[in-house]
């Protein structure tokens, strides 16, 4: 229903006509997703766990689909009002889009799924954004310890009531020195732009393309070398290059390159400074697999010593393939990262045949699976968002399309990087991925279920 409508019903025709709506807004729906994927969704009850896949230790894991629709005629996302501090001095006004779009990458029931790839990059370009406009004003490119606690608070009540996960922090391991210098000596504007060549920083980072700048780096460099100039503002070293660099002065040429975004984000738009941002993000995130591989034990007894029972091993293979799927969604190439990191674990436990081959494992089978068919979802390995619509509810695009078998590595091969990839595979889907279109063949049974279900409403 489109905005500024208001219905109300009284009495039983009310109640009839309300029931005839909701059976029509059901039939809409049934329109949408074919009948071979209706059956088999298995959706959770329990408490911080509601709208998620029901996973069982020894059960193969339920298909999880993209998509959530809303309760019809119930508004899609909460619509609180914050209860915000009234000390913190940000402008949640000027990232209003900013903060709208965090909140539907991070909606409660998907964000620990999209917490790699989507909503916690997402959320961190934000924290990065509100303090680099705020520097503005301020002439500070961080909040001191007093403000950043309320601050930060005031930031999750925002979101939350848009409909974000209220448990953002604990996703994202996010804390209120996220929003301070932490141990950088520099956090005043003018002093940093007397320190450092901003002018060739700013030229460098103001629009990179987020495929050429993770193989070239020349923004990352530019920040690197900003990051490193005003990490030496108070350092007795004389160098900080190489592996002369101490683990407390890592931290501190990190906790400034933070300090270097915000000043970035700060004389960008937000638009534009959350593409750099996340463009930035997703060079570090694709060189990754963020899977946790459990012990392979059964595997390995079932594989080694030259696969005696072809099924058995592809049994236990599946079975452990099955764990993985449980655990997050992933991207593309951090599949291949994925396969490449467990078939190396693999030929350590004296596996050496190529068990991928053998078993048909293909990318897909290290992400979370969709429909009943089992088609792994692989996110596309460049920046994306999950998208709202008010009818059809919060959805997110699934590689669905490209069916690329595991490589299987070779003896002592460490995982390749996104630059020297010997397989090649899309920054984005093809066009057809995570699409739902229109059944016409499921129009007539969903309609006959409908009509059935009104006639018992008015009998």
């Amino acid at each position: 229903m489109s905005e500024g409508v208001s219905l109300s019903f009284s009495g039983g025709l009310g109640m009839l006509l309300l029931d005839v709506i909701l059976l029509l807004l059901c039939f809409h729906e049934c329109l949408s997703i074919p009948l071979n994927q209706l059956t088999g969704y298995r959706l959770t009850g329990r408490d911080g766990d509601a709208l998620l896949p029901e996973i069982s230790p020894s059960a193969t894991p339920q298909p999880f689909l993209p998509i959530l629709a809303p309760s019809p005629l119930a508004p899609f996302t909460n619509t609180t009002v914050p209860k915000l501090s009234g000390i913190c001095m940000l402008n949640f006004t000027t990232a209003e889009n900013l903060m709208r779009m965090t909140s539907i990458d991070c909606f409660a029931a998907f964000a620990p799924l999209l917490a790699n790839v989507i909503c916690c990059p997402q959320l961190l370009a934000t924290l990065v954004i509100l303090v680099g406009q705020s520097s503005k004003e301020s002439g500070m490119l961080a909040l001191n310890a007093t403000l950043a606690k309320p601050c930060l608070s005031d930031i999750e009540q925002v979101l939350a009531g848009q409909g974000a996960s209220d448990s953002l922090k604990q996703i994202c391991s996010i804390h209120p020195a996220n929003l301070t210098e932490a141990s950088c000596p520099v956090k005043d504007v003018d002093e940093f732009e007397s320190t450092v060549d901003s002018s060739k920083l700013l030229s460098a980072c103001e629009k990179i393309d987020p495929v050429k700048e993770c193989c070239d780096q020349i923004c990352q460099n530019a920040i690197s070398e900003a990051a490193t100039t005003i990490a030496q503002k108070t350092s007795s070293l004389l160098s900080m290059d190489g592996p002369h660099v101490l683990p407390e002065h890592s931290t501190r040429i990190n906790d400034c390159k933070i300090i270097v975004l915000r000043w970035l984000a700060s004389k960008l738009a937000p638009s534009r400074a959350k593409e750099v941002l996340r463009g930035l993000t997703n060079c570090n995130v694709n060189k990754v697999c963020p899977l946790i591989f459990p012990d392979m034990k059964h595997v390995t007894n079932n594989c080694g010593k030259g696969i005696s029972n072809q099924t058995a091993c592809c049994n236990a293979m599946d079975s452990y393939v099955s764990h993985l799927q449980k655990q997050t969604l992933i991207t593309n190439l951090q599949a291949l990262d994925c396969a490449t990191s467990l078939g190396i674990k693999l030929q350590k436990s004296n596996i050496t045949r190529n068990v991928y081959n053998l078993c048909h494992l293909s990318l897909k089978d290290f992400s979370l699976q969709v429909g009943n068919e089992v088609s792994g979802c692989l996110l596309p390995s460049l920046p994306s968002d999950a998208t709202l619509d008010k009818f059809t509810g919060i959805s997110f695009i699934c590689d669905l399309n490209d069916n690329i078998p595991a490589p299987w590595p070779s003896m002592s091969q460490l995982p390749a990087s996104s630059c020297n990839r010997t397989i090649r595979i899309p920054a984005l889907p093809a066009a057809t991925s995570g699409q739902i279109g229109v059944y016409n063949e499921h129009a007539r049974l969903c309609l006959y279920v409908a009509l059935a279900v009104a006639l018992m409403l008015v009998l």
